[in-house]
């Protein structure tokens, strides 16, 4: 086997004296226990001069260098900090010892009684003894940092013993009894994460015992704490033992160094800003009285965590955060910068401490001073996603682990990545970076770095900037005990309270990740339900919408991120029992609530038809397609009166979309028809045969409302040669099966309501006709009523030029030259007959939105006998839409614009008043609602504030008075 050779492991001559009056080097032999220890110091940061700094200490201290060759662990320790640290190598040539105790596990404590020498000593071998564990990957980040936080324990303990004794020794102070007095730390200190050259932050706290001087002791505490700082952070030849702060008290530096208790108290209950509770997030007794300790942190709990937090706090915290990055930026900082920099150590903690200002006053699990527990907690309790949480939790310990690699070096505060690539070459091996086949250790750590800072930069704006914490912050805690639930949900519009109580309960009880979450959310969501028209209702629905979707913890997660989806959902489910029932049936919906985009993204009709035919295609099971069908039409009717309902859609609009939405399924209905029907084997083989479904009434305008039946015609065209019985036979049996695919019951309900009693003979009558048995029959019989309704006819599904050959039929019959006389009579008496017999008795016709005075039918019937009196001279106004059709007849000059308005505003308040009440209702209601709350209640859902309930039945006295007057000149009279 080849010896290993100096040569080989990189050894200079100027090093051979050192290294062979060490033992480890003799002539051209190496030392064989010395070799791995060589071999990883060629391998580590900064060979060279790593070497340099190796020898230089074995040279320094023969016993040190056979320790290393005897006991791998103080070899390794002492390579690890030739590499690592230039600083502590120094200290080892002065104090060897100390390294071996360090690895023996005998490194000492500060103590009291001794000096301040002495102090910094303990506090310099202790930093060794830390240093060792972590540069071995024997101690971890976080536990680093807390054994850094101990070992300044110590040193504040001994340290205070010292001022103490100190401070006694001026004759007016040396009788004073015991003073309660407190060293708090504060900063990485308090959270017990401190860094190799942290300052520590504190605050001085003390009373006065009962009876003594208080301007004794106010003296006594600011000489102690001016020793303390002196003990502790003043310079001697040999260093400091910490670098004290003391700059986060009152008034800062231009404070006392020093308060009493009640001093605080005062101070924070009338000029602390917001920085400063964010500060005593990690406020922690260190040293001193531990009952004055209890006090303290008695006191400042509750104004760290109060009540309700003013939405200026979280704003400030932003402000500050912002002037931070904003000077890193200016000093060219902002991608070296390691702390203060985007995507840096403080992007993770001021996300986590800003969630614990905000949560930590009703959840006091989030409470912990170290930023890795309290985002543990803020995990557990669901306010941060577990992908966030896990994310952050990994990349702060690895930028925390190269915030002490660069301080390590020579013990200097600094969080500043060097810029030149050796420097950073050095700090990546020291990060236990290695060079491969693959990579160098310096591009696997600078791709980690930038993985890790763009994790962390994203995260950050994603939480720091959550759009809800204004809405948090200034939330009070909703905490419904027994004699104070009444009280609070009634204060919050909730009539029932005992109701409102138990579904509080229900999505609030138990530890899941969704009642945590709700516990979050809820008090903000009760604050936006008791604003919308019906909060009983809304917060019903809401728990049968969270206690009933199965990922309801994801459901409630993106609510809490999605403000605007989450206000906009208890506006939704705070007025519309129908729309509450589909979103639970759909909760995907959610989604697009609080999109404004989404929501406008109105389908054509070609892509509804084409979705609507794919979702019953793909499916070759039938009652698999029909209930397909039905999912998507529930799904196109909660899109529609999400729109309707949040303001997105008037009137017009949700009639359009309602009848393209009957349109589309009325298309894939007629190909689940076709396909039912060619099953049976005598009509398989049969040729295509022209089939038309005619849409009539609401659904033949595009003026649909949600309780509409689907009013329709069937008609067929029998192609020459074809069996005439076959295709009788086939065309009955499509229009069977096509009212099933819409109208059938199913276990998902029903798509359509499907009518065809508009058919020539009614319920009499065949289901389907031929186009030339409708011509025999509109020769012969046609009624004026059937005239009126073919007004409306329009081609919904099936062949396109039987729909053409159809229109060229009727329209003749339709539109004639001149009315005669006989039909308006019959038109006139029908409509008067429907006023007296169709509303029913226990209904008031002067509020009845369909049939009474002012109302739908009496627009619709005056446009229509118009139309019939005029259609035949003037095309233009053939139109089957009411209000196209009202314009169309203001345009060419045959109803005035004043009457014309006044038609179509009556038209349109009716149709969205009567909209707006079936959403509400989730049932058929024609009239206005004689209940006074349910009526206040429909008229704050239309945007009535000031009475509401007056104000919407005043209106409409108002527009039906208007309308009327107009009927009653140009339908009764004929003007």
């Amino acid at each position: 086997m080849t010896a290993t050779t100096p040569a080989r492991l990189g050894i200079w001559d100027e090093l051979r004296p050192q290294l062979e009056a060490a033992g480890w080097l003799a002539g051209e032999q190496v030392d064989a226990r010395a070799v791995p220890l060589l071999e990883e110091v060629r391998r580590g940061p900064e060979p060279e001069a790593a070497l340099e700094r190796l020898a230089g200490a074995l040279g320094a201290s023969p016993e040190l260098a056979r320790a290393a060759l005897a006991d791998p662990g103080v070899g390794r320790a002492l390579v690890a900090i030739a590499g690592a640290s230039r600083a502590l190598t120094r200290t080892l040539r002065h104090h060897p010892d100390w390294l071996l105790a360090a690895v023996r596990g005998d490194a000492g404590r500060p103590a009291g009684h001794g000096d301040t020498g002495t102090l910094r000593q303990a506090v310099r071998r202790g930093l060794l003894r830390i240093a060792v564990g972590d540069l071995l990957g024997e101690t971890q980040m976080p536990e680093v940092g807390r054994r850094l936080a101990d070992l300044a324990d110590d040193a504040a303990a001994a340290a205070l013993d010292l001022a103490d004794r100190e401070a006694r020794q001026r004759p007016d102070l040396a009788e004073l009894p015991p003073i309660p007095f407190l060293v708090v730390a504060m900063g990485k200190w308090g959270g017990r994460e401190l860094n190799y050259a942290s300052d520590i932050d504190l605050l001085f706290v003390y009373e006065s015992p009962e009876g003594a001087d208080a301007g004794a002791v106010h003296d006594y505490a600011q000489r102690t704490a001016a020793a303390f700082m002196e003990v502790l952070g003043g310079i001697a030849s040999d260093g400091v033992a910490f670098r004290v702060d003391a700059d986060l008290r009152p008034e800062g530096k231009a404070g006392p160094l020093a308060r009493s208790l009640d001093a605080y108290v005062s101070y924070y209950d009338r000029w602390a800003e917001p920085w400063e509770f964010q500060a005593l997030i990690k406020s922690r007794p260190a040293a001193g009285d531990p009952g004055l300790a209890a006090r303290f942190t008695e006191v400042v709990t509750p104004r760290v965590y109060p009540e309700s937090l003013p939405p200026d706090s979280i704003r400030q915290v932003r402000s500050m955060k912002s002037r931070a990055e904003a000077h890193t930026e200016r000093r060219g900082r902002a991608h070296t910068e390691i702390k203060r920099g985007v995507g840096g150590i403080r992007d993770v903690e001021f996300s986590v401490q800003l969630l614990q200002l905000v949560h930590g006053r009703s959840d006091a699990t989030l409470r912990g001073q170290d930023t890795l527990s309290a985002l543990e907690a803020l995990h557990a309790g669901g306010y941060v996603r577990p992908d966030d949480a896990a994310a952050l939790h990994e990349a702060y310990r690895w930028l925390r682990d190269l915030e002490h690699r660069i301080q390590l070096w020579d013990l200097r505060q600094t969080h500043e990545l060097p810029t030149d690539d050796a420097a950073r070459e050095r700090i990546a091996k020291a990060m236990r970076y290695r060079d491969g086949p693959e990579s160098s250790a310096l591009a696997a750590f600078e791709a980690d770095l930038v993985r890790y800072r763009a994790a962390v930069r994203t995260i950050h704006e994603r939480l720091f900037y959550r759009p809800l914490l204004e809405a948090f912050a200034e939330s009070p805690a909703v905490r419904l005990t027994e004699e104070g639930a009444q009280r609070q949900l009634a204060a919050l519009g909730f009539r029932d309270a005992a109701a409102a109580r138990r579904a509080f309960d229900d999505l609030t009880a138990g530890l899941s990740r969704r009642s945590r979450l709700m516990r979050q959310l809820l008090p903000l969501m009760l604050d936006w339900l008791s604003a919308a028209p019906d909060p009983d209702l809304g917060l019903a629905q809401l728990r049968m919408l969270v206690t009933s979707t199965s990922d309801n913890a994801r459901l409630v997660a993106a609510l809490r991120d999605n403000p605007a989806a989450a206000e906009r959902l208890c506006r939704v489910l705070g007025t519309s029992r129908l729309l509450g029932r589909l979103l639970d049936r759909i909760p995907q919906a959610l989604a697009s609530i609080g999109d404004d985009a989404a929501l406008d993204r109105v389908p054509e009709p070609e892509a509804l038809a084409g979705e609507a035919l794919l979702r019953v295609k793909i499916r070759d099971d039938l009652a698999e397609a029909k209930a397909a069908l039905r999912r998507f039409v529930r799904g196109g009717v909660l899109r529609v009166a999400l729109r309707d309902l949040l303001d997105r859609a008037d009137v017009v609009a949700v009639g359009q979309e309602l009848a393209d939405l009957a349109d589309a399924a009325a298309a894939a209905a007629l190909d689940l028809a076709d396909h039912e029907t060619r099953q049976r084997p005598d009509l398989a083989d049969l040729p295509p045969i022209p089939f038309l479904v005619l849409a009539m009434g609401k659904w033949g305008g595009r003026e649909l409302n949600y309780a509409s039946d689907l009013d329709l015609l069937f008609v067929y065209d029998p192609p020459p040669g074809a069996d005439p019985v076959a295709a009788n036979d086939y065309a009955l049996r499509v229009a069977t099966a096509f009212q099933d695919a819409l109208g059938g019951v199913t276990p998902e309900g029903v798509a359509f309501r499907v009518d065809a009693d508009l058919r020539p003979e009614g319920k009499k009558g065949a289901l389907a006709r031929s186009l030339d048995a409708y011509a025999a029959y509109y020769e012969r019989w046609v009624e004026p009523w059937e005239l009126q309704a073919l007004i409306k006819a329009r081609p919904a599904a099936g062949d396109p030029g039987l729909a053409a050959r159809f229109a060229e039929l009727v329209t003749p019959y339709v539109y004639a030259e001149t009315l005669p006389a006989e039909t308006i009579r019959h038109v006139r008496h029908m409509k008067a007959r429907i006023e007296k017999e169709r509303i029913p008795p226990h209904e008031d016709a002067r509020f009845h939105m369909k049939l009474g005075t002012g109302g739908l039918a009496d627009v619709e019937f005056t446009t229509q006998l118009l139309q019939l009196t005029h259609g035949g001279r003037h095309p233009r106004v053939r139109e089957a839409g009411t209000l196209a059709a009202l314009g169309a007849l203001d345009g060419a000059h045959l109803i005035s614009p004043a009457d014309a308005r006044s038609l179509a505003d009556a038209y349109r308040f009716c149709a969205r008043v009567r909209n707006r009440l079936y959403l509400q209702a989730g049932k058929v209601r024609d009239s206005l609602p004689a209940d006074p709350e349910e009526t206040v209640r429909l008229a704050l859902s239309l945007g009535y504030d000031h009475h509401p309930g007056s104000q919407l039945r005043e209106e409409y006295r108002r527009r039906t008075r208007r309308a009327r007057k107009v009927v009653d000149r140009r339908f009764y009279g004929m003007e």
